[in-house]
């Protein structure tokens, strides 16, 4: 039964098996519906406690991604820029590479892999590694990622604790100190010289190592400075690295392939005595021109692997079933990535070389020569007086 009151609030009673009474249920009217919704709305958005953790508030943005951001608004507004933050080839990925995508598509390759990577294509990396880097490993020491950097990062938070310190030699990429803060660690730069090719000194690194010291960051071939560590100073390094038992090391390899004769690559996990502590970061964004497909790897003793690989299970999982088929189809271009890769990087050289001769006629530009591509970093301090 419905009734209405003079009020306008309209009530009914209900009959109920359990009591021969009634239960009686009362609406507001609208317009007091709506005012104690308003109240309530300005309760909720008052109590609502917007702060952020401290951890991510340390955090700075990635200055790598805001300037291509901002390029490429340029562009779309119709303003003529070229964008030369991201390191990114500006050849298309390799056709029987970008054929292997779509076959997967095709052929219905487009569910969830395992966390790790899938089976075939660890084994692909496994013997990559073995042939052309000389380290061993295993599928189950392959963690397969959504690109190297998500790698560098699982590698930081699953090895270091807050109070420990992240060594890293300058000029760096500008992620790295980023990745420490994000693990509650404390990056330390360690400055180099034009004069050295912006190689870190051992004697630099002895002088800054203490308990905390956790991990190494070695870029080689180097971001951004495009130079390659030679064998004999990577000696010189581990042996300091040994004398510390703590200490790790990471080693991003990322741009092996894209580097110039006579200068060669060295995996730092192939001297002796540091497979057991270095975390070697390595993917086909650079060297394959697919930094849309977003894979890289980490390869490591399985325990280091498997802390990383519980990150990257809470976290992003598995990375595409799509782009590990066209990264195996990468691996299967031959030694280095075969001609495809050869022939990107002759073009590279080529602009090398002119960079290098255009800018040796600028009156106080400092430049090293770089060893591998992407990389042209110029010192200009005596023009702007200035350092950044």
């Amino acid at each position: 039964m419905v009734s209405f009151s003079s009020s306008s609030t309209p009530s009914f009673t209900v009959p109920t098996k359990t009591s021969p009474g009634t239960a009686s249920v009362s609406f507001p009217r609208a317009s007091e519906s709506r005012k104690r919704g308003a109240r309530m709305a300005t309760v909720r958005a008052e109590a609502v406690d917007a702060t952020i953790s401290p951890r991510v508030s340390a955090l700075r943005p990635s200055k790598t991604m805001a300037i291509t951001d901002q390029a490429t608004a340029l562009r779309q507004a119709g303003v003529p820029v070229i964008g030369l933050a991201a390191g990114e080839p500006d050849f298309d990925t390799p056709t029987v590479i970008a054929e292997a995508g779509m076959n997967a598509i095709r052929d219905g390759a487009t569910r969830y892999t395992p966390n790790a990577g899938t089976l075939e294509l660890r084994k692909a990396i496994c013997k990559k590694l073995q042939e052309e880097n000389g380290l061993s490993y295993t599928p189950d020491q392959v963690l397969v990622s959504n690109g190297a950097k998500q790698c560098i990062t699982q590698a930081v938070l699953a090895v270091c604790s807050p109070g420990d310190e992240v060594l890293i030699p300058a000029p760096y990429w500008v992620s790295y100190p980023e990745m420490a803060r994000l693990a509650g660690a404390t990056p330390v730069i360690l400055p180099t010289s034009i004069s050295d090719n912006y190689l870190l000194r051992p004697e630099s690194l002895a002088s800054v190592i203490n308990e905390n010291s956790r991990i190494l960051i070695l870029c080689s071939p180097s971001n951004p400075t495009g130079s390659v560590y030679p064998k004999e100073l990577l000696e010189e390094i581990a042996a300091i690295v040994r004398k510390y038992p703590r200490l790790l090391v990471l080693s991003d390899e990322i741009y092996e392939h894209i580097i110039y004769q006579p200068a060669k690559h060295t995996s730092f996990a192939s001297l002796p005595g540091m497979w057991e502590r270095t975390l070697t970061v390595n993917g086909f964004s650079k060297a394959f021109a697919m930094t849309g497909w977003r894979l890289g790897y980490l390869a490591a003793p399985k325990h280091f692997v498997s802390a990383c690989g519980k990150i990257q299970s809470q976290y992003t999982s598995g990375a595409s079933s799509i782009s590990q088929k066209a990264g195996l189809a990468a691996l299967n271009l031959g030694y280095a990535g075969g001609e495809a890769v050869s022939t990107m990087v002759k073009a590279f050289q080529e602009r090398r070389d002119y960079l290098v001769r255009s800018f040796g006629e600028l009156s106080g530009v400092k430049i090293s020569e770089p060893q591998v591509c992407l990389q042209y970093l110029l010192n200009i301090y005596n023009i702007y007086q200035e350092s950044i």
